[in-house]
């Protein structure tokens, strides 16, 4: 009799624990860990924006998801970090849109990375978040298993430096050695326009504008700054020619297994933060560009002359990288 009551106890007992303790408690949910990986230093503005991310997500959801951010390529390159989202081993990655074109299945994305083609920040955001390029999105979703949650956030445009000429308009090009990126797209556009492309290794560049071996090249105002490259090129040509959003990404398993709340938690979150990088990207660049204007001659050109001339140069991936008709309508986007 004394050991049937001890078995009752100890049952009770044991029944008692579970149903106080956290782990086994109606309505009690388990912890949410995302790690977030990016390529950038934790000066940058993406990772700025990558923390204000964090911020808002843990505590919007009263810390009961958590966010790890991972700077400076420490999960590896985009393409590796692709992957570990695609096999579950990383649940997000904060990086360029144009990127994704880099992986089997989103190829199409390589649209964002035509020269010229948009005209700013704006047009280009608004172009890819539109009612026609969304079966885009969703395809490449599905054929990558990688949830794109928002497309948001500005990043540095490319722009052009010259040493003797001043590049105002299409016909400027005309003739110019100037130092590009191995890219097909690149390449393509600058032969249109009449310019010479080469290729020089970056740590050669300073030295190949100084002693005339290219007379121009395609970096950026913050990259002309911080490598001195005004100290040779006398002037700034404002193209934003090649642009770039960063997009906040999620492994489509792990965007699954979320609540419909806990994603719409997110969501917004990723949109706060995108903001918040667009604004630091531009008083960044404002800074930038008064610093230049110190240094050298800054020209806005022409840039509807510019894409004109272009006009066609990529028909040919028209219905094969991405659906016939996608430029036009890009173009066509206010």
């Amino acid at each position: 009799m004394k050991k049937l009551i001890v078995c009752v106890l100890l049952t009770v007992f044991f029944i008692t624990l579970l149903a106080v303790s956290p782990a086994f408690s109606a309505g009690q949910e388990a912890k949410i860990v995302l790690r977030v990986g990016h390529i950038r230093d934790t000066s940058h503005p993406t990772h700025l924006a990558a923390l204000k991310f964090k911020e808002l997500v843990e505590k919007n959801s009263e810390g009961r998801i958590e966010v790890k951010i991972y700077p400076n390529s420490q999960l590896g390159s985009p393409q590796e970090m692709f992957v570990q989202m695609q096999t579950g081993d990383l649940e997000m990655v904060y990086g360029g849109i144009n990127t994704f074109a880099w992986i089997k299945g989103g190829e199409a994305l390589e649209i964002t990375a035509i020269p010229f083609l948009y005209r700013d920040y704006e047009h280009m955001r608004n172009s890819l978040l539109s009612d026609f390029f969304q079966p885009i999105i969703e395809k490449a979703e599905k054929e990558t298993k990688i949830k794109i949650i928002n497309i948001n956030g500005d990043t540095a445009p490319r722009g052009l430096t010259t040493k003797d000429r001043p590049v105002r308009n299409a016909d400027d090009f005309k003739g110019l050695k100037i130092r590009t990126a191995a890219s097909p797209t690149v390449l393509a556009a600058m032969k249109t326009l009449g310019a010479l492309p080469q290729q020089i290794p970056f740590a050669e560049l300073y030295m190949a504008l100084k002693t005339g071996v290219v007379d121009a090249q395609e970096n950026g105002a913050l990259v002309v700054i911080s490598n001195s490259l005004y100290e040779v090129q006398n002037y700034y040509v404002k193209t934003d020619y090649i642009r770039d959003i960063e997009t906040f990404y999620m492994g489509m398993d792990t965007w699954n297994k979320l609540s419909k709340e806990d994603q719409e938690l997110i969501y917004q979150a990723t949109e706060e933060a995108g903001d918040y990088e667009t604004m630091l990207t531009q008083v960044q660049l404002n800074s930038a560009y008064k610093t230049l204007k110190e240094k050298m001659t800054v020209i806005i050109p022409d840039g509807e002359s510019i894409r004109e001339k272009l006009l066609g140069i990529f028909d040919e991936w028209e219905g094969v990288k991405w659906p016939e008709g996608l430029l036009e309508k890009i173009r066509n986007v206010k």
